[in-house]
Protein backbone atom coordinates (compact mmCIF):
# COMPACT_ATOMS: atom_id res chain seq x y z
CA UNK A 1 0.00 0.00 0.00
CA UNK A 2 1.36 3.34 -1.01
CA UNK A 3 0.05 6.54 1.25
CA UNK A 4 0.38 10.03 -0.54
CA UNK A 5 -0.65 13.15 1.24
CA UNK A 6 -1.85 16.50 -0.77
CA UNK A 7 -3.00 19.75 0.31
CA UNK A 8 -6.04 22.16 -0.42
CA UNK A 9 -7.82 22.24 -3.67
CA UNK A 10 -4.86 22.23 -5.94
CA UNK A 11 -3.35 19.13 -4.35
CA UNK A 12 -6.47 17.27 -4.89
CA UNK A 13 -6.17 16.79 -8.38
CA UNK A 14 -3.35 14.60 -7.82
CA UNK A 15 -5.37 12.74 -5.64
CA UNK A 16 -5.84 8.95 -6.70
CA UNK A 17 -7.12 5.48 -4.95
CA UNK A 18 -8.87 5.52 -1.97
CA UNK A 19 -9.25 9.25 -1.08
CA UNK A 20 -9.71 10.44 2.17
CA UNK A 21 -10.86 14.11 2.88
CA UNK A 22 -9.71 15.37 5.89
CA UNK A 23 -10.48 19.25 7.37
CA UNK A 24 -10.45 18.50 11.24
CA UNK A 25 -11.55 22.53 11.76
CA UNK A 26 -14.86 21.81 11.20
CA UNK A 27 -16.03 20.18 8.18
CA UNK A 28 -15.21 16.59 8.72
CA UNK A 29 -15.76 16.77 12.39
CA UNK A 30 -19.03 18.53 11.97
CA UNK A 31 -20.30 15.53 9.71
CA UNK A 32 -19.29 12.54 12.03
CA UNK A 33 -21.34 14.34 14.63
CA UNK A 34 -24.05 14.82 12.06
CA UNK A 35 -24.17 11.07 11.25
CA UNK A 36 -23.97 9.67 14.69
CA UNK A 37 -26.61 11.82 15.81
CA UNK A 38 -28.87 9.79 13.52
CA UNK A 39 -29.62 12.16 10.46
CA UNK A 40 -32.53 11.08 8.23
CA UNK A 41 -30.41 12.08 5.35
CA UNK A 42 -27.02 13.90 4.98
CA UNK A 43 -25.63 15.89 1.73
CA UNK A 44 -22.43 17.89 1.11
CA UNK A 45 -22.85 20.07 -2.02
CA UNK A 46 -19.97 22.48 -3.52
CA UNK A 47 -21.75 25.58 -3.18
CA UNK A 48 -24.25 27.25 -1.05
CA UNK A 49 -26.48 27.99 -3.94
CA UNK A 50 -26.65 24.21 -4.96
CA UNK A 51 -27.10 23.67 -0.99
CA UNK A 52 -30.23 25.67 -0.88
CA UNK A 53 -31.80 24.19 -3.54
CA UNK A 54 -31.40 20.77 -2.65
CA UNK A 55 -32.84 21.93 1.13
CA UNK A 56 -35.58 23.37 -0.46
CA UNK A 57 -36.16 20.51 -2.45
CA UNK A 58 -36.13 17.63 0.43
CA UNK A 59 -37.56 19.98 2.68
CA UNK A 60 -34.17 19.96 4.75
CA UNK A 61 -31.47 22.78 6.34
CA UNK A 62 -28.61 24.07 5.12
CA UNK A 63 -25.72 23.38 7.79
CA UNK A 64 -21.67 25.49 7.81
CA UNK A 65 -19.99 28.56 6.98
CA UNK A 66 -19.00 30.19 3.91
CA UNK A 67 -16.67 33.26 3.88
CA UNK A 68 -18.34 36.55 3.92
CA UNK A 69 -21.63 35.07 4.22
CA UNK A 70 -23.25 36.07 7.57
CA UNK A 71 -23.75 32.80 10.31
CA UNK A 72 -27.82 33.89 10.24
CA UNK A 73 -27.83 32.91 6.53
CA UNK A 74 -27.47 29.25 7.87
CA UNK A 75 -30.28 27.22 9.64
CA UNK A 76 -27.86 25.25 11.53
CA UNK A 77 -23.45 26.89 12.19
CA UNK A 78 -20.69 24.53 11.36
CA UNK A 79 -20.02 23.49 14.79
CA UNK A 80 -19.77 20.30 16.47
CA UNK A 81 -21.11 21.81 19.88
CA UNK A 82 -24.48 23.11 18.25
CA UNK A 83 -24.83 19.40 17.14
CA UNK A 84 -23.35 17.18 19.62
CA UNK A 85 -26.50 16.53 21.70
CA UNK A 86 -29.15 18.08 19.47
CA UNK A 87 -32.06 15.60 17.75
CA UNK A 88 -31.85 15.67 14.22
CA UNK A 89 -33.38 11.88 13.90
CA UNK A 90 -36.05 13.53 10.99
CA UNK A 91 -34.07 15.97 9.52
CA UNK A 92 -32.33 16.15 6.08
CA UNK A 93 -29.04 18.52 6.53
CA UNK A 94 -27.07 19.85 3.15
CA UNK A 95 -23.85 20.59 4.37
CA UNK A 96 -21.64 23.92 2.75
CA UNK A 97 -18.68 24.72 3.71
CA UNK A 98 -15.18 27.00 1.87
CA UNK A 99 -13.26 23.95 1.57
CA UNK A 100 -14.16 20.67 3.20
CA UNK A 101 -17.21 20.15 1.88
CA UNK A 102 -15.98 21.39 -1.87
CA UNK A 103 -12.82 18.59 -1.71
CA UNK A 104 -15.42 15.52 -0.68
CA UNK A 105 -17.44 16.53 -3.82
CA UNK A 106 -14.43 17.32 -6.17
CA UNK A 107 -12.71 13.94 -4.59
CA UNK A 108 -15.65 11.65 -6.42
CA UNK A 109 -14.36 12.76 -9.85
CA UNK A 110 -11.01 11.26 -9.15
CA UNK A 111 -11.08 8.40 -6.83
CA UNK A 112 -11.92 4.81 -6.24
CA UNK A 113 -13.71 6.26 -3.14
CA UNK A 114 -14.45 8.39 -1.18
CA UNK A 115 -14.03 8.19 2.91
CA UNK A 116 -14.17 11.57 5.09
CA UNK A 117 -11.39 11.47 7.68
CA UNK A 118 -11.20 13.55 11.52
CA UNK A 119 -9.22 13.36 14.73
CA UNK A 120 -12.60 11.82 15.46
CA UNK A 121 -12.58 9.05 13.55
CA UNK A 122 -9.21 8.69 12.54
CA UNK A 123 -9.15 4.84 14.28
CA UNK A 124 -12.00 3.89 11.80
CA UNK A 125 -10.21 5.53 8.87
CA UNK A 126 -7.09 3.53 9.40
CA UNK A 127 -9.26 0.00 10.22
CA UNK A 128 -11.27 0.72 6.70
CA UNK A 129 -8.83 1.52 4.55
CA UNK A 130 -6.55 -1.76 6.26
CA UNK A 131 -9.90 -3.49 5.56
CA UNK A 132 -10.05 -2.76 1.87
CA UNK A 133 -6.55 -3.20 1.20
CA UNK A 134 -6.23 -0.77 -1.53
CA UNK A 135 -3.22 -0.20 -3.97
CA UNK A 136 -3.01 3.69 -3.43
CA UNK A 137 -4.31 5.90 -1.03
CA UNK A 138 -4.64 9.71 -1.24
CA UNK A 139 -4.96 11.81 2.37
CA UNK A 140 -6.21 15.39 1.35
CA UNK A 141 -5.39 17.74 4.43
CA UNK A 142 -7.71 20.77 2.95
CA UNK A 143 -6.48 23.82 4.47
CA UNK A 144 -7.67 26.99 5.32
CA UNK A 145 -10.40 28.01 2.46
CA UNK A 146 -9.13 25.23 0.42
CA UNK A 147 -6.23 27.08 -0.72
CA UNK A 148 -3.67 27.31 2.48
CA UNK A 149 -2.01 25.20 4.59
CA UNK A 150 -3.58 24.35 7.85
CA UNK A 151 -1.69 22.61 10.24
CA UNK A 152 -4.33 20.85 12.12
CA UNK A 153 -5.70 18.94 8.55
CA UNK A 154 -1.89 18.14 7.51
CA UNK A 155 -1.06 16.79 11.43
CA UNK A 156 -4.50 14.99 10.59
CA UNK A 157 -3.23 13.58 7.65
CA UNK A 158 0.48 12.64 9.17
CA UNK A 159 -1.30 11.15 11.99
CA UNK A 160 -3.24 8.54 9.93
CA UNK A 161 -0.40 7.85 7.64
CA UNK A 162 1.49 7.24 10.55
CA UNK A 163 -0.67 4.79 12.06
CA UNK A 164 -1.06 3.11 8.47
CA UNK A 165 2.56 2.67 8.06
CA UNK A 166 3.33 1.86 11.98
CA UNK A 167 4.54 4.66 13.31
CA UNK A 168 4.76 5.92 16.48
CA UNK A 169 2.43 9.40 17.13
CA UNK A 170 2.10 11.18 20.41
CA UNK A 171 -0.96 12.76 20.22
CA UNK A 172 -0.90 14.64 23.47
CA UNK A 173 1.94 16.95 21.70
CA UNK A 174 0.21 17.14 19.09
CA UNK A 175 -2.94 18.43 20.48
CA UNK A 176 -0.88 20.59 22.69
CA UNK A 177 0.45 22.54 19.61
CA UNK A 178 -3.01 22.82 17.71
CA UNK A 179 -4.22 24.49 20.24
CA UNK A 180 -2.07 27.97 19.49
CA UNK A 181 -2.05 27.54 15.66
CA UNK A 182 -3.50 30.24 13.99
CA UNK A 183 -6.35 28.42 12.85
CA UNK A 184 -7.35 27.41 16.31
CA UNK A 185 -7.47 30.98 17.55
CA UNK A 186 -11.23 31.39 16.78
CA UNK A 187 -12.37 29.16 19.26
CA UNK A 188 -10.67 31.01 22.08
CA UNK A 189 -12.29 34.56 20.71
CA UNK A 190 -15.24 35.98 22.80
CA UNK A 191 -16.22 37.50 20.14
CA UNK A 192 -16.82 34.34 17.78
CA UNK A 193 -20.36 33.20 18.93
CA UNK A 194 -20.19 30.83 16.51
CA UNK A 195 -17.02 29.13 17.13
CA UNK A 196 -17.02 28.14 20.59
CA UNK A 197 -14.43 26.75 22.71
CA UNK A 198 -15.75 23.80 23.49
CA UNK A 199 -15.05 23.31 19.47
CA UNK A 200 -12.24 22.88 19.61
CA UNK A 201 -12.06 20.21 22.42
CA UNK A 202 -14.53 18.20 20.27
CA UNK A 203 -12.51 18.67 17.29
CA UNK A 204 -10.10 16.77 19.05
CA UNK A 205 -11.98 13.94 20.98
CA UNK A 206 -9.23 11.31 19.12
CA UNK A 207 -11.64 8.16 17.89
CA UNK A 208 -14.74 8.93 19.53
CA UNK A 209 -16.55 7.17 16.65
CA UNK A 210 -16.14 4.10 15.16
CA UNK A 211 -17.15 4.52 11.66
CA UNK A 212 -16.51 6.49 8.37
CA UNK A 213 -18.49 8.54 6.33
CA UNK A 214 -18.85 7.45 2.45
CA UNK A 215 -18.96 9.65 -0.63
CA UNK A 216 -22.19 8.45 -2.67
CA UNK A 217 -22.55 11.07 -5.72
CA UNK A 218 -26.07 12.07 -5.41
CA UNK A 219 -25.81 14.64 -8.43
CA UNK A 220 -23.52 17.13 -10.05
CA UNK A 221 -22.23 19.44 -7.22
CA UNK A 222 -23.70 17.32 -4.74
CA UNK A 223 -22.83 13.79 -2.66
CA UNK A 224 -24.60 11.75 0.03
CA UNK A 225 -22.29 10.66 3.38
CA UNK A 226 -23.22 7.49 4.43
CA UNK A 227 -22.17 6.06 8.30
CA UNK A 228 -20.11 2.89 6.90
CA UNK A 229 -18.62 0.97 9.65
CA UNK A 230 -15.19 -0.53 9.94
CA UNK A 231 -14.13 -3.85 9.88
CA UNK A 232 -10.88 -4.49 12.05
CA UNK A 233 -7.98 -5.99 10.97
CA UNK A 234 -3.81 -6.53 12.11
CA UNK A 235 -2.36 -5.83 8.55
CA UNK A 236 -0.11 -3.04 8.09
Amino acid sequence: MKVNVVECLGGLQRAKGLIVVIDVFRSSTVGCFVVNNGVLDYFVTDSLELAREIAAARNGKVIGEQDNIPVADFDYGNSPTLIENMDISSETLVHSTNAGTRGIVAACDLGDEVIVGSFVNADAVVKYIRSREPELVTLVAMGTGGTMRAQEDMMCAMYIKNELEGYPNSFKTLKSFLADVDSAQKFFDDERIDAPESDFELCMDLDRFDFVLKAEVLQEGCVRLLKTDVVSTDKI
